[in-house]
């Protein structure tokens, strides 16, 4: 539906390519239009849209909008933020990000039955009030060394449990991204890096 790592390595593309001299472009992706910016230092910048907190609308079964919610994972309660940057993000925070249960409790979070579309689940370990460490257990794909949008995610509930402050710095396992937010109805921006590290061709 969305992805923030690919907004910014597409922006990269076509303007490496010269397929476009503006250092901001629009670009439709299933969830709506996201607008990549590429700055001055070479990062890349996404507008990733206004975050949604409705369960209805992550889609996530609860009768009522709430701060956090008690999740059954395994049999054992957790206290996960149900949050959609056009896709279901569930995370959760932990002591150390390290030692989480990812690849155990990854798996059963994602096919969650209260999340009729599945669920990107994330594990969020608090450094600092503008720091964080984050691993993801991505929907169809398993762990990922880096996810933009559960990184906006979970930047988005630290802030708005007042455990954060923007700008917050998300480092994950394929590098750091930069995640401001102002607050309720606002847009989200990440900031990271994006370079070509392959080219190839193949015969279609």
């Amino acid at each position: 539906q969305s992805c923030g790592n690919g907004a910014r390595c597409f922006a990269r593309f076509v303007h490496d390519k010269g397929l476009t001299s503006k250092l901001e472009i629009r670009v439709g992706t299933a969830a709506g239009v996201i607008v990549p910016r590429i700055r001055a230092d070479g990062r890349v910048s996404v507008n990733m849209g206004v975050p949604e907190f409705e369960p209805a609308r992550i889609p996530f079964q609860a009768e009522r909008r709430a701060a956090t919610y008690e999740l059954l994972v395994g049999g054992k309660p957790r206290r996960i933020f149900a949050i959609s940057m056009g896709n279901p993000h569930a995370t959760q925070i932990v002591a150390d990000v390290d030692a989480a249960p990812v690849a155990t409790e990854g798996p059963l979070i994602e096919a969650h039955e209260r999340f009729p579309q599945r669920v990107n689940a994330g594990f969020m370990q608090i450094v600092d009030r503008h720091a964080i460490r984050l691993r993801v257990y991505e929907r169809g794909a398993g762990e990922t060394l880096a996810c933009g949008t559960g990184a906006c995610a979970a930047a988005v509930a630290g802030i708005q449990a007042r455990l954060l402050e923007s700008p917050v710095r998300v480092s994950t396992r394929g590098g750091d991204l930069e995640i401001e937010w102002s607050g309720e109805a606002r847009e989200v921006i990440m900031t990271g890096p994006a370079c070509t590290v392959f080219e190839g061709e193949i015969a279609i």
